[in-house]
């Protein structure tokens, strides 16, 4: 039944979904891209596989998505343009190209830059809410950057892995993070301060970087030590982290195919 193999690359503000996948009589951003394609290709045949999903109100400013059709599409363009018409104003399509039928999104290695948007220390205009997490108590941001390296490379993440079990694949390797200002996003009504904790790799276990993110911010706040991080990357560490931080703050910044 498939016949043309395309690569869509697409972004999303989360706030208002739950997560990527489909789920009974809530609204995804799965439902909503397929709901629009339905529409749009006029009840041709198609399916559509996600490189990976979001959880609730986590949002992507570069999301990808493999589209298999039984007819060509002719103009990217036009599909395009098409597209975005008819998608909900807090979804986008980036581009479109044609690959062969051996590309797997899902198989295909692929490198996953994630950043996390945070404030602290004072409370923000609520506009701030959709992309970026206020923390109401000042935090060391200094000791949070040299915790933020800890977490580079080798290492064991099952601390940081949401309802880990004995049988998970845990060592896994971090290839960046590290705490910067941002100087990325920009509002008139964000603070006049605010910071990013930047995470690259290839494959990342439910809610990580979300923990990794809360222990950043027990460091912070002075309630966990720089020697308990580097403890809890061990593979003898039974620790259990037990704070994750807010999904809005989170966004799926790009994707790279090899």
């Amino acid at each position: 039944m498939h016949k043309y193999f395309y690569l869509v690359r697409i972004q999303y503000l989360g706030y208002r979904f739950h997560g990527w996948q489909k789920q009974p009589k809530v609204k995804t951003v799965h439902l909503m891209i397929d709901r629009t394609l339905n529409y749009i290709m006029e009840g041709k045949y198609f399916k559509t596989l996600a490189a990976g999903r979001t959880d609730a109100m986590v949002s992507a400013q570069e999301a990808a998505f493999e589209l298999f059709t039984s007819e060509k599409i002719e103009d990217f363009n036009e599909f395009l343009d098409l597209f975005n018409h008819n998608l909900p104003q807090d979804i986008r399509a980036l581009s479109i190209e044609e690959v062969d039928k051996t590309f797997n999104i899902i198989q295909h290695s692929k490198v996953k830059e994630y950043l996390y948007l945070f404030t602290e220390g004072q409370k923000n205009h609520p506009f701030c809410a959709p992309i970026m997490t206020t923390i109401l108590d000042a935090l060391d941001i200094e000791l949070m950057k040299h915790g933020a390296k800890l977490f580079e490379g080798h290492h064991n993440f099952k601390t940081y892995c949401y309802k880990a079990t004995d049988q998970g694949v845990y060592q896994r390797e971090v290839l960046t993070c590290e705490i910067v200002e941002n100087t990325l996003f920009k509002a008139n009504f964000f603070p006049e301060q605010s910071f990013i904790l930047r995470v690259k790799g290839k494959g990342f276990m439910r809610n990580q970087i979300r923990l990794m993110m809360g222990a950043l911010i027990k460091l912070g706040r002075g309630e966990i030590t720089l020697d308990y991080i580097q403890h809890s990357l061990t593979a003898e560490s039974k620790e259990v982290m037990d704070y994750i931080a807010p999904a809005s703050g989170l966004i799926l910044h790009s994707l790279e195919f090899e």
